[in-house]
């Protein structure tokens, strides 16, 4: 009966943390199971480290603006330390104490599910089977994608995992892609020290799920710092003839570019090939099909969930933390036989916020002009440039940004926001809360912003559009 428990956890990072504290305040029992650390690829390789290591960056950047201020070099050595404070130095002591005052049982091993309600864990010491009495959630995450390309694998290439663990800095990075993670580390490489820094980029701009303005505005400030940005290219084969030495990667173009490390950054898939999948009826290697309750769809009885960046909904931390916190409620609910809410317009349809911290910094929430048009609304889009305010001179010279906001014509309602300049980042959440609480530009229009701040940029955009 030890190995019994009402819910079972596979994947101890944000997500899965979250659904086991929401499950025992319902007042059931959960035990979690982690491979590695607990906290997950978030709090070790991920978000934390990467914030770290671009604040200095960000500041830097912030100091040069204003006029009388000066920096001097940046230390790396402290900025690498401060990146293994922020990680603990790589242990999870720390999280551990947090899932026992849960109270959780942390069972360490590498979990995969073996029939209905089951769950076998390899550990240490050989192996423990689990049993849940209501609910099984997969919380495993993603995984980096490395391209099937000729010799790429062989290269032994960075990963956002290598990239953020970094102990010494590359004088030549190459970097493979043009999304957050490639964006993010190739200005804080190359902020710290890598002094030839290149992005090779299949598309045509940087960002590209995000509005084009944006990828646009990095690209600048991208050159104007140095970076190398070279957009529609691809690369044919990569060669490193010996370990931790030279890396040749050959173009698409014909060309050949040489660096001492390679960071391939052209996305993540879910974390599923080896949890068991195919005991109930799953294909492996794909993520888990959910329905707004996070609970499995192709899977009879309702027994199991998953959360995070393993369903494919959306995949950022803040976000698989929410659908944590909705499926710990479901579980426990449905346990207590609680008639549930209607599971509908969940935030991780139209309303996740996504911050990408580089200066300048790009943020956004809801629908971009693209995805509007696509899902067939009339609306209206409405720019406005951001160095206009008189917050954003005061924060320095040479400020430059754009705010722009998508309006639905019919409910006059926000359907999208999206900020890129320096510092945009904290503009976000009033955003997020006027997305997704739909509130009717007429009543935001009385939400004063306090002057002299970037927030006036709110009223900016409601004035261009007529109010």
């Amino acid at each position: 009966m030890a190995d019994e428990f009402d819910v079972i956890v596979i994947g101890g990072g944000p997500a899965g943390e979250n659904v086991v504290d929401r499950a025992v305040r319902g007042g059931l029992t959960a035990a979690l199971v982690e491979e590695r650390l607990a906290g997950g690829e978030c709090s070790y390789w991920a978000c934390v480290p990467s914030k770290a290591l671009l604040r200095p960056i960000d500041l830097a950047a912030e100091v040069s603006r204003v006029p009388g201020m000066s920096l001097g070099p940046i230390d790396v050595a402290a900025v690498l330390a401060r990146r293994d404070e922020a990680v603990s130095n790589y242990d999870d002591a720390g999280q551990v104490r947090w899932i026992e005052s849960v109270p959780a049982e942390l069972v360490r091993g590498h979990g995969r599910l073996d029939g209905q309600k089951r769950v076998r864990v390899t550990t240490d010491d050989g192996e423990r089977v689990l049993t849940a009495r209501h609910a099984v959630v997969l919380a495993t995450g993603s995984v980096p994608q490395v391209p099937g390309v000729p010799g790429l694998k062989e290269a032994a290439p960075w990963t956002s995992h290598e990239v953020t663990a970094a102990k010494e800095i590359p004088e030549r990075l190459a970097v493979l892609g043009g999304g957050v993670v490639a964006c993010e580390m190739a200005q804080a490489m190359h902020g710290l020290g890598a002094r030839e820094t290149t992005l090779l980029v299949r598309g045509g701009g940087l960002l590209s799920r995000m509005e084009p303005f944006a990828g646009e505005l990095l690209a600048e400030a991208f050159a104007e710092a140095g970076i190398d940005v070279r957009l529609r290219t691809g690369i044919e084969r990569v060669e490193r003839p010996e370990p931790g030495g030279k890396v040749t990667v050959h173009l698409s173009d014909g060309t050949l570019l040489e660096a001492d490390e390679l960071l391939v950054a052209t996305g993540r898939r879910a974390a599923t090939r080896d949890i068991g999948l195919d005991t109930v009826g799953l294909p492996a290697g794909e993520p888990v099909e959910v329905d707004d309750s996070m609970r499995a769809t192709a899977v009879g009885d309702g027994w199991l969930y998953a959360v995070g960046d393993v369903n494919g909904r959306v995949l950022l931390t803040h976000m698989g933390k929410y659908q944590a916190r909705v499926c710990g409620d479901v579980i426990a609910a449905r346990a207590r036989g609680d008639e549930l809410p209607a599971m509908r317009d969940l935030a991780d349809a139209y309303g996740s916020p996504q911050v990408v911290f580089t200066d300048p910094q790009i943020c956004a929430v809801g629908r971009t002009e693209r995805m509007a048009r696509e899902d067939g609304f009339r609306y209206r889009v409405v720019d406005y440039d951001m160095g206009a305010v008189t917050g954003a001179y005061l924060l320095g010279d040479g400020y430059r940004g754009k705010a722009r906001a998508v309006v639905d014509e019919d409910r006059k309602v926000l359907l999208g926001v999206t900020f890129a300049g320096p510092g945009a980042a904290e503009l976000l959440h009033a955003a997020t809360i006027a997305v997704t609480a739909e509130v009717p530009l007429d009543r935001l229009w009385h939400a004063v912003p306090s002057f002299p701040t970037v927030s006036e940029i709110w009223l900016r955009l409601l004035e261009t559009y007529g109010l």
